[in-house]
């Protein structure tokens, strides 16, 4: 039988159900008797936590989404350790958001979006390198805030900006109160 591989993929070969070699890019040239193979692809793709509804550890409801772009670093071990890897990873990747997201408060959500992704790849990038899956870049899509609370932080920020419109005046009525008083002096 002849094999051809693409450049984005590789090609496990199986004798009787035990792999006998897993063939890279090209033509290849192989005995048809007693032997199966599976394609399996290594070129990059991209992984899509859609939306979900987290607590963070200050008891408030955001919802996160992720992406992740993820390739097959090891096609024997993607193909044989679980039944759907790209699922497997799925999962370990909501899992992990879930927890570093849980791990932190609003504020500091908010604050570090930038080191989400990064504690996310530490909590799935074990369970991704088990299965055969390399995560090579993972970035954090939306933090939705409810609306709630949004009108909230809105009021205190105005809030702020009046307190310190207040404090401004006073300032300048005491400075205008002590320059009265020199002149006074004077």
């Amino acid at each position: 039988m002849k094999i051809v591989v693409q450049e984005w993929e590789r090609v496990l070969l199986y004798r009787d159900g035990r792999l006998e070699e897993a063939l890279g890019a090209g033509r290849h040239r192989r005995s048809r008797r007693r032997r199966s193979w599976v394609r399996v692809v290594v070129r990059p793709r991209l992984l899509v936590v859609p939306s979900q509804e987290v607590l963070t550890a200050d008891g408030l409801s955001v919802k996160v989404s992720l992406t992740a772009a993820v390739r097959t670093s090891d096609p024997r071990r993607w193909h044989e350790t679980v039944e759907d890897a790209d699922s497997f990873v799925y999962g370990a990747l909501q899992i992990a958001l879930r927890e570093a997201v849980a791990a932190r408060t609003l504020d500091e959500l908010l604050a570090a979006r930038g080191s989400l992704p990064d504690d996310v790849l530490v909590g799935a990038g074990s369970a991704a390198e088990d299965v055969g899956v390399v995560p090579e870049r993972l970035s954090l899509r939306d933090v939705m805030v409810p609306a709630e609370l949004r009108r909230a932080a809105a009021e205190v920020a105005v809030a702020r900006a009046q307190g310190q419109a207040v404090l401004e005046r006073a300032r300048s009525e005491v400075a205008a109160t002590r320059a009265l008083a020199n002149a006074a002096r004077m």
